[in-house]
């Protein structure tokens, strides 16, 4: 496998050369990107090309045909990776005052984080939790697409020259700590603290394909479905409805809502504002 990151020329794929590449990343590795947003994928699609080197849809489907390393880099380099602690720290804060409060009334709390990235949300949750009392009668699932994050996940990796913005988010979201306590700095890296790690399992999942797998009080899927065409939306949604508990909650994105889901009227707002829903008894 050759990447060569710095060509970036001329990189040309048609709508139908894209359809090509989505077929055969379905039929030889079974992931399916039919249902991504078009314009999105497309955009992400000619990054990896120009990216390492080929110049035209048939050198692409040649390199994932032929190359197992190369498919492992591109599903890497296609899946979107924004992502940081405690971003929009006002949703936290809700979390925080009106949610967790709800869920300590059960004696063991299942939580899903589908769509982790690297984890950042989710050891978010994890303080959180602790700072509640209910990290050690909690079981977070944090699940992904790309084995790349998943490994970078387990071993509580966060880059440290983020770590500035990440004390601001925790300190506007109610923090209650000295947020530096809850890693250590190392190199360029900062490591998340194992005992806030302890509850976490991390585990492949793919939204367009893959069921139900447990019963959860809270599922958080945040800045993942603005990346899907409504068909896939509604599945996922219907998915995570059927994954909730009775009254379980469900958040998502800033720039995300129920409004166009089959499952709209099984859900009530608890707090629009910050995307965060009840599944109705």
């Amino acid at each position: 496998m050759v990447i060569s990151k710095g060509m970036t020329g001329s990189v040309q794929i048609s709508s139908g050369e894209l359809e090509e590449v989505i077929q055969l990343v379905r039929q030889q590795y079974g992931y399916d990107f039919g249902d991504y947003a078009r314009a999105s994928l497309h955009r992400r699609v000619v990054r990896c090309m120009q990216k390492s080197g080929c110049r035209t849809a048939y050198e692409l489907k040649f390199q994932l045909t032929n190359e197992s390393r190369f498919f492992a880099w591109f599903i890497e380099s296609l899946t979107v990776n924004v992502t940081e602690m405690f971003r929009d720290p006002g949703f936290y804060k809700e979390l925080r005052t009106n949610v967790l409060p709800k869920l300590a009334s059960y004696p063991t709390i299942k939580i899903w984080h589908a769509g982790c990235s690297t984890g950042e949300e989710v050891f978010s949750m994890a303080i959180l939790l602790h700072e509640a009392g209910l990290l050690g009668r909690t079981r977070l699932y944090a699940t992904d697409l790309n084995p790349a994050n998943l490994e970078r996940a387990r071993q509580g990796i966060v880059p440290l020259q983020s770590m500035k913005d990440y004390t601001s988010n925790y300190i506007q979201s109610g923090g209650l700590n000295d947020f530096s306590a809850y890693y250590t700095a190392r190199y360029e890296h900062a490591i998340i603290r194992k005992e806030y790690r302890k509850n976490l399992v991390f585990a492949m999942h793919n939204l367009a394909t893959d069921q139900v797998f447990n019963e959860f009080q809270l599922v958080c899927c945040r800045n993942v479905l603005i990346y899907f065409n409504r068909t896939l939306q509604n599945r996922v949604v219907t998915l995570f409805g059927n994954s909730l508990s009775p009254w379980g909650y469900l958040a998502l994105g800033m720039k995300e809502s129920l409004l166009f889901s089959d499952m709209r009227h099984q859900f009530e707002a608890v707090n629009p504002a910050v995307r965060i829903y009840r599944r109705k008894k």
